[in-house]
């Protein structure tokens, strides 16, 4: 059976302390059909001496200033070919080499393709899996408790995608998946680790900013007074889960 193209696309600003971590990720995976796209902010410590030792085995890298992670990703998503595209940033990693051979011979074809996701620090230690567990069957509906699947952890049909909102600063990946899956008639869980992802992005530096923006987002797909509900529950179980872990693991 053919391969389906997958299109990888990271996103990197001034990271050169992680960004060869995430490169390896990717160039070490079993699967062959891979395209895998760079699109640096025009990085100014090291980064794109990094990206220069491995230009030869990418499919296409661009170094420019952009206006945001967003329309950085959007750069990406146009250049991107692959029947299927994943958005792996600076920093994170896909879970191991095997992964995502597992991944597209779980169930061939389908729209979507989800896991979970294994939470490190900036000393590369494991948190352990995120406080949201990925759903074991996934709408566009699953978000309205909290983002359960996190971006790193998603293979979506490029056919589904658009670009990203560009009004949304630090949670238009929400509005993203939220999009695409309303569109898809066939999503699959893995039920494995597919990404590793490293606490601290910018939606975690501007946390207020990004709770405010995610609140908005999910106005508009599930109700004013749905959405308030939800969110008090929400509250309820973060809670309910620091007071047990001490940590939050968002």
């Amino acid at each position: 059976m053919l391969q389906p193209k997958l299109s990888i696309i990271t996103i990197v600003y001034n990271n050169v302390r992680d960004i060869e971590r995430t490169i390896l990720s990717v160039l070490n995976q079993t699967y062959q059909n891979i395209e895998y796209i760079i699109v640096d902010g025009a990085s100014t410590d090291g980064t794109k001496d990094i990206i220069s030792k491995y230009e030869s085995r990418l499919g296409q890298y661009i170094s420019e200033k952009d206006k945001g992670i967003y329309d950085a990703m959007n750069k990406g998503l146009s250049m991107a070919k692959g029947d299927y595209v994943l958005f792996m940033n600076s920093g994170d990693e896909i879970y191991a080499p095997e992964t995502v051979t597992e991944i597209f011979d779980t169930a061939p074809g389908a729209d979507i393709y989800y896991g979970e996701t294994e939470m490190f620090n900036d000393k590369w230690e494991s948190l352990g899996q995120r406080r949201h567990r990925a759903p074991e069957c996934f709408s566009w509906r699953s978000f309205k408790h909290g983002m359960s699947i996190s971006h790193q952890a998603i293979y979506v049909k490029r056919s589904l995608t658009e670009p990203y909102d560009l009004q949304y600063k630090y949670s238009s990946d929400i509005d993203w998946i939220i999009k695409a899956a309303k569109k898809a008639s066939s999503i699959v869980n893995t039920h494995s680790y597919v990404a590793k992802y490293l606490v601290g992005g910018i939606s975690k530096q501007k946390h207020f900013a990004s709770l405010k923006e995610r609140f908005r987002i999910f106005n508009k797909y599930y109700g004013f007074i749905p959405n308030l509900v939800n969110h008090f529950w929400i509250a309820i179980n973060l809670t309910q889960y620091y007071a047990k872990h001490k940590k939050t693991n968002d």
